[in-house]
């Protein structure tokens, strides 16, 4: 029974994303007078559905992703309520909606957690003795507002900045009272030797603020991370498709109900980012094309946009294959 437990919610935590998203989408979609034609739940074969006045709201058989489908989007059209005959400015609002309710509901789960358990600043609280930040200099109440040049808001930038650097030297900045001072510390093991400071029972307002911060954290990580793939600098055990989202996602359910939030507020994030990478059949392709069309006031030809992200959908689903092969076959371990 637990692990059935466990398998639906890591089905309905995945799936509450993805409805998140496709809802931005379907909503702007409906405010713009768009028809949409489905709002489909998960991928493949359909399992079973419901037939609105216009739209069909259906169930797929792989719990993965979804979509909605809109009059015009693939091409060409004569009807006035296709999405390829609204303005570019309207087709953007549509297209990125979706990202930026992923972002909205990213920040309301990590303020929901940190409600629950308070969050840490990058305030140290206490040194380990002998640690490379007690030979260094750092001290209890040091404020770290900077690591190799990185801003840092959140204790998790700087375990991002840790992490990174990989055990080479790090370039500290913290504030001491008002003054600010500079140090030079080579992590042992990717261990600086320090405890951040945490904020318990932060109440509403903290929460909220903090899981904005920590939204934006998480962005900023994903775009480092996003950074080192592209420069070649990450190997394939840094790189997971579906199958490992699903079980980080399956050990974290395991882990208790706030660390499953917690877990899906990053996922949420993920799935922003992902989105907005500019892709055929991805959210970026289409704002890139609509800012494109803002700003230069030009046509496109909307059946070659349409044969692009029909042949990038088919791309795309070549990569989730490839990507899923690479999971089974060479498991990321934890």
């Amino acid at each position: 029974m637990d692990i059935i437990f466990n398998i639906l919610i890591v089905i309905i935590a995945f799936s509450i994303l993805v409805i998140i998203h496709e809802l931005g989408h379907f909503t702007l979609a409906k405010l713009n007078g768009v028809k949409v034609e489905e709002f489909s739940i998960g991928m493949g074969p359909k399992l079973f559905g419901i037939q609105g006045k216009e739209t069909l709201y259906a169930f797929r058989a792989v719990p993965i992703g979804g979509y909605v489908r809109m009059l015009g989007e693939e091409g060409d059209s004569t009807d006035e309520r296709a999405f390829s005959n609204k303005s570019p400015s309207q087709r953007l609002s549509i297209v990125a909606a979706g990202p930026i309710m992923n972002f909205i509901l990213a920040i309301v789960l990590f303020a929901v957690v940190t409600g629950f358990t308070g969050y840490s600043v990058p305030i140290v609280s206490k040194i380990i003795p002998n640690s490379p930040a007690m030979e260094a200099g750092i001290k209890p109440g040091d404020k770290i507002v900077e690591v190799n040049k990185h801003n840092i808001s959140t204790w998790e930038d700087f375990k991002t900045e840790v992490a990174i650097a990989k055990g080479s030297q790090l370039n500290m900045r913290v504030l001491r009272g008002e003054e600010e001072k500079s140090f030079l510390i080579t992590p042992e093991k990717n261990l600086v030797g320090i405890y951040a400071t945490t904020i318990e029972n932060p109440g509403i307002l903290k929460s909220i603020k903090q899981g904005f911060k920590q939204t934006t954290s998480t962005i900023k990580q994903t775009i480092l991370s996003l950074g080192m793939i592209f420069k070649g600098k990450a190997s394939k055990d840094d790189i997971g498709g579906p199958v490992t989202i699903l079980r980080v996602t399956w050990q974290i359910s395991k882990a208790g109900l706030l660390n499953l939030i917690a877990f899906s507020a990053f996922i949420s994030v993920q799935l922003g980012i992902f989105n907005l990478l500019p892709f055929p059949a991805l959210d970026g392709f289409w704002i890139f094309v609509s800012l494109y069309q803002i700003i230069t006031r030009k046509q496109v030809d909307k059946d070659k946009i349409g044969i692009i992200n029909t042949v990038g959908f088919a791309l795309l689903l070549l990569l989730m294959v490839l990507v899923t092969i690479k999971d089974v076959m060479y498991p990321i371990k934890f």
